[in-house]
């Protein structure tokens, strides 16, 4: 496939390493370890990973710690495979602790550093090739970048078809939601309040999500592609509380790039301070210095593997009968960003054959307030705090412990409606990868289509 200049790949090292150092002290700097770790009582735990241990919060402060140390390692290219994965297990470690702290973000940071891991990224430009303990390149194989380029391009096109359904591309919704809360928004806020332009834009986000990466591969639209890419995650960072996302989306993307970019841009820098513009040193014409290994049957047939499970991931969710958005099977992992707006409450009933009454019992005695609003719309969340509650009164001597649940949910507007079957026994039901029975269908009533007051409404809509 031919080799490229390291410059594109060394530069998504160094931004990688410094935004993964630079996420950890903000974390910490926000007080978000205290809030996330140090005041829940109790944590939800993903489906097969409740194995893994919940440290202590001066445990948890040094694994930040580690992520931000081993960061700026990895930007330096300073042992760089101890380094990264270090980072990453520090990384994975806070993940896999609480189900309601997961961002898609997160998940997307992970794969990243997985293939960079893989990928000796070091070899170029780096305090590993100065000090010796790795020859340096002049060259990258341009199936390197590839790996990359393709794991970027799985998250956009999945994220563009999981919004290609009525709620986004016919009802404009939950952007309608949260652009009408947006109203404010300097210069552009008021347009914010008619419906049209909401459904302009989820067109947009649509369109962009699902073409951006086949015009990124393409050498002629390209710089078209990578200047509208950037446009958009620059206007969801002004528009949305999303954290990091954008940031890491256009670092992403960069990969895409002409494969010398940074030394382009750090000549033009020069010529703008009216300097000579940079030249390839003689390292760069050296056939000795070009990575020529062909990929061990192992690593290909493991690299294959990996992709085939990140397409087979988001795909999984199309066994669930039903809408993904409500019962939330095979949502996470899938890339299904930004698609719903959901509101639940939840009340847990429970039977004790010693008491002629139900107790009920609400979450937030157990959960943090940030728990229970990501809780109360996620079934298998419900589920999993249903069982503490069982374990809870087996401990004290209760036997024969039942528990149901009143959960309403709201999605993209909709009025609330069930979302478990009230009848069901959750004490008695065990989670697995099969279709929940216990969880209700979503009626098929539209969303709402929010106006602005003095603006006309249609039906569905409210002011």
């Amino acid at each position: 496939m031919g080799n490229i200049d390291p410059a594109g790949l060394v530069a998504f090292r160094v931004l990688y390493g410094l935004l993964g150092a630079f996420g950890a002290v903000r974390f910490v700097a926000n007080g978000w370890v205290e809030r996330f770790f140090g005041e829940p009582t109790f944590f939800f735990r993903f489906w097969g990973f409740d194995w893994v241990p919940v440290p202590s919060v001066p445990v948890i402060y040094a694994l930040f710690a580690i992520m931000a140390v081993t960061g700026i390692a990895v930007a330096l290219g300073y042992r760089y495979r101890l380094a990264l994965g270090l980072h990453l297990v520090a990384f994975l470690w806070v993940e896999f602790i609480d189900v309601t702290n997961y961002l898609n973000h997160y998940h997307f940071w992970m794969l990243l550093g997985v293939i960079a891991l893989v990928l000796p990224l070091h070899r170029h430009a780096s305090l590993d090739v100065r000090h010796g303990r790795v020859t340096a390149l002049a060259r990258f194989p341009l199936r390197w970048a590839r790996a990359l380029q393709l794991q970027v391009a799985l998250v956009y096109i999945f994220a563009g078809l999981a919004k290609a359904n009525g709620d986004w591309l016919i009802h404009a919704q939950p952007l309608n939601i949260w652009l009408s809360a947006r109203q404010d928004f300097p210069l552009i806020g008021p347009l914010f309040g008619h419906p049209e332009v909401a459904l302009a834009l989820s067109w947009a986000g649509f369109l962009h999500d699902l073409l951006v990466p086949f015009f990124l591969f393409w050498q002629r639209t390209r710089a078209f592609a990578f200047a509208a890419l950037c446009a958009f995650h620059l206007t969801t960072h002004l528009l949305f509380d999303i954290g990091l996302f954008p940031v890491i989306m256009t670092l992403a993307a960069t990969t895409f790039l002409a494969p010398d970019w940074p030394r382009r841009l750090l000549a033009l820098a020069r010529r703008l301070a009216r300097r000579h513009a940079i030249t390839s040193t003689t390292e760069h014409n050296d056939p000795q210095a070009i990575y020529t290994r062909p990929i061990p049957r192992p690593l290909l047939v493991l690299t294959v593997l990996f992709f085939v499970i990140q397409v087979a991931t988001p795909l999984r969710a199309h066994l669930y009968p039903g809408d993904v958005n409500w019962h939330e099977q095979g949502m996470r992992w899938s890339w299904r960003v930004m698609v719903r707006e959901k509101n639940g409450s939840v009340l847990y009933r429970v039977t004790l054959p010693a008491r002629p009454h139900e107790l009920h019992i609400p979450p937030s005695r157990y959960l943090t307030s940030h728990q229970e609003r990501e809780m109360s719309g996620q079934p298998d969340l419900i589920l999993q705090l249903a069982h503490h509650l069982r374990d809870d009164l087996l401990a004290e001597g209760h036997p024969n412990v039942e528990v149901r649940v009143d959960a309403l949910a709201s999605l993209n507007g909709r009025p609330s409606e069930r979302l478990i079957d009230p009848q069901a026994d959750l004490a008695a039901i065990s989670d697995s990868l099969a279709a929940a029975a216990w969880i209700l269908p979503r009626s098929d009533r539209p969303p709402i289509r929010l106006t602005s007051p003095g603006l006309p409404l249609s039906q569905g809509t409210i002011p």
